[in-house]
């Protein structure tokens, strides 16, 4: 039996798009099940007009960045709100970030600041940032399967059915087809909440069906052997590499045994063409193509490998688990993977480097300083750099999120709880305007001045970048249509 791009470990009931394909299936009529895994509803959504972002990666901070330490600083505020960084300029007049990330500063140009995200769906709940649905939860932990769709689920959807708009010409991938070898959706370094051993809701594809999930990788994080033992307020780095589960051969099993094996059930077609409609049979040709094109194509695979990387690309973008995989990340879209997302997630439960998500109740300033600034700073400014240099910046938009924000006001273990009535989301690359702020907070930080916007609207932006009408429609499990946008409207200030 063969396992291809699947996994051992679920992060929901059920199996996922790229759960399992069996080889040993192959040969019975009626057990190809990863094309079963890939049948959508062939269901045409609007067309709209073509985006200036061909690619999407989202890095995502769980656990609630601190804007105000960062992107929305408070140098006027009193003491035991303005924390201990101060703002410096950028090569925007006007746009001030934190001292802490002296990188990306030269990197406003291209940066659009939303300083007034809210939202009341509750505290830790990442089903609004990634769906665009605000609905509170009863628990947030755990996922279901009625639950919306992600943004990378809907453009994977889209993209099978034929509805996503084509992106504008332009850049280095400029004419070329999708290519429909990958994956259209990647979700690295882990299912999200595999480090407390919970599922947390939003990046999957809910009532699309599993076979809408995400291609997610696993991983085996460690803390950094060569840095002091971790103690509060002094995490160590949580080193890594986000791999593809299952994805070789195994040896009984080799390409040509495969292709006789794909042989048969062409044979086997040839009668089923009697029984089906035309269409049944072109969307089952279609999908056992696909599924095909996923087994034997090495370039997942090689996008995966970062042996043969210039050690001094592995240093920019720091020897990390964030590191390597936003480096993955800018490998998949150079590809053709259409959406990619990096969280710098938790591991509570499953390695000792004392708190590496973004949840800074404690010590809030120490772990920004010593740990979460610096590492995002070189990150994110490496790929800036990169997707500069390949001609890809334009065609590519980042989005830097969380579930919320922290409050403005410190607490007596110098950190910052939790905040959903103010916080910041920054948009770079395709489909932006260049040192843009939009939305303002008050004199704390703490709510929303001017502009407010929801995570919908967060979405509703994305969408719009990729060229996705606002109209866009996709079936719940009864057949009904769904808005995709759940009431949002796109930030039409922020976007060329």
């Amino acid at each position: 039996m063969l396992t291809m791009l699947g996994s051992p470990r679920k992060c929901c009931d059920g199996l996922t798009r790229r759960e399992t394909l069996k080889a040993g299936a192959l040969s019975v009529l009626g057990g190809l099940t990863l094309p079963d895994l890939l049948r959508a509803e062939e269901t045409p959504g609007p067309k709209g007009k073509p985006g200036k972002a061909k690619n999407v990666i989202v890095l995502y901070l769980l656990g609630g960045a601190a804007t105000q330490d960062m992107w929305d600083m408070k140098p006027d505020a009193p003491a035991e709100v303005r924390g201990e960084f101060k703002p410096v300029a950028t090569n925007v007049p006007g746009i001030n970030i934190c001292e802490l990330m002296p990188q990306m500063t030269k990197w406003m140009h291209k940066a659009a600041i939303v300083r007034s995200v809210n939202h009341k769906a509750g505290c830790h709940n990442t089903l609004p940032s990634y769906t665009a649905l605000e609905e509170p939860l009863a628990n947030n932990t755990s996922t279901k399967d009625s639950y919306p769709p992600s943004m990378g689920s809907v453009c994977e959807y889209l993209q099978d059915t034929g509805a996503m708009p084509p992106p504008l010409p332009r850049g280095s991938l400029a004419g070329q087809p999708i290519n429909n070898e990958l994956p259209g959706y990647v979700y690295m370094p882990c299912y999200l909440g595999w480090g407390q051993n919970i599922v947390r809701p939003g990046p999957y594809g809910g009532f699309l069906g599993h076979r809408y999930d995400a291609l997610t990788t696993e991983c085996k994080p460690y803390g950094d052997e060569s840095t002091p033992k971790a103690t509060p307020g002094t995490p160590r780095n949580v080193l890594g590499m986000p791999l593809l589960p299952q994805c070789t051969l195994p040896q009984e099993i080799t390409l040509d045994r495969l292709s006789q094996r794909r042989g048969l059930m062409e044979q086997m077609d040839s009668e089923m063409r009697r029984m089906e409609s035309a269409f049944s049979v072109h969307q089952h040709s279609r999908l056992k193509e696909k599924a095909y094109g996923m087994l034997t194509s090495s370039k997942a695979r090689a996008a995966f490998d970062l042996s043969t990387e210039d050690p001094k690309t592995l240093d920019r973008y720091g020897r990390t688990l964030f590191g390597h995989s936003t480096l993955i990340a800018r490998k998949l879209v150079e590809s053709g993977v259409r959406f990619v997302n990096v969280t710098w997630d938790l591991f509570w439960d499953r390695v000792q480097v004392d708190y590496d998500a973004w949840d800074t109740h404690t010590k809030n300033f120490s772990i920004l300083k010593t740990n979460k600034l610096p590492n995002f700073d070189q990150t994110v400014s490496a790929l800036l750099e990169d997707l500069t240099n390949r001609g890809l910046l334009d065609e590519t938009l980042i989005v830097v999120k969380s579930e919320m924000g922290r409050t403005p006001k410190i607490n007596g273990n110098a950190g910052r709880d939790h905040w959903t009535y103010c916080y910041s989301n920054v948009f770079f690359g395709g489909g932006v305007t260049g040192g843009t702020l939009y939305g303002s907070s008050d004199s704390q930080a703490g709510y929303v001045k001017d502009k407010p916007v929801s995570t919908s609207d967060i979405c509703a932006t994305v969408y719009q970048a990729l060229g996705i009408p606002s109209t866009t429609t996709v079936p719940d499990r009864s057949g009904r249509p769904v808005s995709i946008l759940h009431g949002g409207r796109a930030i039409e200030e922020i976007l060329s």
